[in-house]
């Protein structure tokens, strides 16, 4: 079980942004929901390069935005990120993502969310990025608890 746990980052670069992913991905377990928000060109796919990496998975990880979903695999993990940017209505994809959220053996990222709310579980991890003035990134941690 989650709670509801509010906790705020501030990073100034790329690798602070894979830093924080990597420690993200300490605290998770399986199966896991996260919904990333923010901006186009806020850091979402570089804070999934940081978690896969700590999760032991060694593709490049890349933004899914063109193909709408990726699926990366480390032992018996799957992380399967999904950007429904394009999509206003996202069909059979939602059933995907449905089966995805329920895989004892997942964790689901979902990019621009907006269309497929009522497919995410209540409990979802919600990362929110936004700019800040002097050009670093803002992270909002909502339902993850990281360690010290």
């Amino acid at each position: 079980m989650r709670y509801n746990i509010h906790m705020q980052f501030e990073t100034s670069t790329e690798s602070d942004m894979i830093a924080l992913g990597e420690k993200i991905a300490q605290s998770l377990t399986t199966p896991c929901t996260i919904e990333l928000i923010g901006d186009v060109g806020a850091g979402k796919t570089t804070l999934v390069k940081g978690l896969a990496k700590s999760l032991g998975i060694t593709e490049e990880i890349t933004s899914p935005s063109f193909v709408v979903s990726k699926k990366y695999t480390s032992n018996d993990l799957t992380l399967t990120h999904y950007d429904f940017y394009r999509l206003e209505d996202p069909g059979l994809m939602a059933d995907e993502l449905s089966e995805s959220t329920q895989d004892p053996h997942a964790i689901t990222i979902i990019e621009w969310a907006e269309s497929v709310h009522g497919v995410l579980t209540p409990d979802r991890i919600t990362i929110k990025i936004s700019f800040t003035p002097s050009g670093g990134r803002l992270i909002e941690l909502k339902n993850l608890e990281l360690p010290t």
